[in-house]
């Protein structure tokens, strides 16, 4: 092992955990341990992390110099709490977690043990393959620490593959919620599209959305707003109302696509809004699409 190189202890084999473990041992550090209670994890830290040790969770988070926590958001607390307080970290530790709504806060029982907290957040989802180290290498890592410990945790970020953007603490639940908002509720925009395209006939939804949405999200991600294009940047009330009558009869006929209506009248709203702040469309415009989907224009 290189000078400098740590000993890692990841402590929960899911997509994750496994993933970034793999990603560390890649860039020479010791990993001596790992959790996994699913047959599915154990199988995982087998093929991500082969001849690593599964070990019990007290004996793989006294064996790391940096002990990985991979574990679900609302795990984290007290898992953290029960282990200082049963002396398992110690003064040096680096715990690092990956939750990208928690900061340094849930590490203050370590904290107090003299460990060295690191929130460390890759901005992907994860299949827990291998595959996953190729897509680390396009991704950024909001990354939280102590200033005097920041060097560490946006080093760790680059080592892993990742380009690290540093968040500060009091900002994690707003960069989680800005990553939620994009990334769950696109797939929920995919689906509720996908599902009146298949209600109305079409055998192949995919096939009709996707160059549609993978042209609007590269335009979107390069130019921003000014890539909006649709009935709502060109101030056409007529057309969002008949989109709206549309799915208000939809939804009479079949309860199950009420939430694609509701979505709907939400985001088109949000876009008006949005388009009339940038100078898009004017007031007049925005007040009829605004009008027409609020209770109050019904």
């Amino acid at each position: 092992m290189k000078p400098g190189r740590l000993k890692v202890s990841v402590i929960g084999a899911g997509r994750v955990g496994a993933v970034l473990g793999a990603a560390l041992r890649a860039a020479e550090h010791d990993v001596v341990a790992v959790t996994a209670v699913s047959e599915a994890s154990r199988e995982r830290a087998e093929t991500l992390l082969p001849g690593v040790p599964v070990l019990p969770l007290d004996e793989a988070v006294r064996a790391g110099d940096l002990v990985l926590f991979a574990v679900p958001d609302d795990a984290l607390e007290e898992l953290v709490a029960g282990l200082a307080g049963a002396g398992h970290l110690r003064t040096g530790q680096i715990v690092l977690h990956t939750s990208g709504m928690h900061g340094l806060e849930v590490f203050a029982p370590a904290r107090e043990l003299g460990a060295v907290p690191i929130a460390v957040h890759p901005a992907m989802a994860f299949t827990g393959m291998s595959l996953d180290l190729t897509r680390l290498q396009d991704c950024a890592f909001g990354v939280t620490a102590d200033p005097v410990f920041l060097p560490i945790a946006q080093a760790l970020a680059v080592e892993m593959g990742g380009e690290p953007v540093v968040v500060d603490d009091a900002d994690r639940v707003a960069y989680h919620a800005a990553l939620a908002h994009s990334s769950n509720h696109l797939v929920t925009l995919v689906a509720q599209s996908s599902q009146l395209l298949g209600s109305i006939g079409v055998e192949d939804p995919a096939r009709v959305l996707g160059p549609l949405l993978r042209a609007s999200l590269e335009n979107a991600l390069a130019s921003g707003e000014s890539a909006l294009t649709g009935p709502v940047s060109r101030g056409d009330a007529q057309t969002v109302a008949a989109h709206a009558d549309a799915l208000e009869r939809r939804a009479a006929d079949s309860p199950d696509e009420a939430d694609l209506l509701t979505a709907y009248r939400e985001m088109a709203v949000a876009t008006a809004r949005r388009a009339l702040a940038s100078g898009r469309i004017s007031a007049e415009a925005a007040s009829r699409i605004i009008e027409r989907l609020t209770l109050g224009g019904e």
